[in-house]
């Protein structure tokens, strides 16, 4: 059994977190001790584990205490969705540091985001020796194995949604397993 400090402490929680949590019924303690104080079993410091690796992952506590009660399989599909979320927040940062970058117009400050712009890709590709060509082949590549992950790269490197769906669409009219698939039907 554990008292409500040695929870808190175990987990880096502060007191007041746990007793949030029992107050809204997302964490119960088993009983109280001789000196009045809370007591949490096994089974609660397990769970309290769950919840904070749901957090980590910033689930929202009502969804947490759905999910603490459900399949195994609704639990996947909450993460997948959180994934889902995190990526579009991920992007949505993205356009903004590419937006201030370019307010402020100095492309230096382009390097403090972890990133590079369309520009700095294709010196850097130039540089590595690699041909037009070859260029092209990597994005139908990449067009054709995660479409999903070209077009973010695409937007990550500061082209506009517009033009990347025109880009993506051409390369779709070039890739090889296209016309080879409509040479085959003629």
């Amino acid at each position: 059994m554990y008292t409500i400090s040695q929870l808190a402490k175990r987990f880096k929680l502060s007191r007041s977190t746990l007793l949030y949590y029992e107050s809204i019924g997302l964490l119960l303690s088993s009983g109280l001790g001789k000196n009045g104080y809370r007591l949490y079993s096994e089974r609660e410091e397990k769970r309290l584990q769950r919840i904070c690796m749901f957090r980590e992952m910033r689930i929202p506590l009502k969804k947490i205490k759905k999910l603490l009660g459900t399949e195994k399989g609704d639990v996947r599909k909450a993460l997948e969705e959180q994934l889902l979320k995190l990526n579009e927040e991920i992007k949505r940062l993205r356009l903004q540091q590419q937006s201030i970058v370019r307010m402020l117009q100095d492309p230096k400050l382009l390097r403090l985001t972890r990133s590079m712009d369309k520009d700095g890709w294709v010196e850097m590709f130039k540089a590595a020796g690699v041909s037009d060509e070859s260029m092209l082949k990597f994005h139908q590549e990449f067009e054709r194995n995660a479409p999903e992950a070209h077009q973010d790269f695409l937007e990550s490197i500061g082209i506009p949604t517009d033009e990347v769906i025109k880009m993506r669409r051409k390369l779709k009219e070039k890739s090889p397993s296209r016309k080879t698939a409509s040479a085959n039907s003629n």
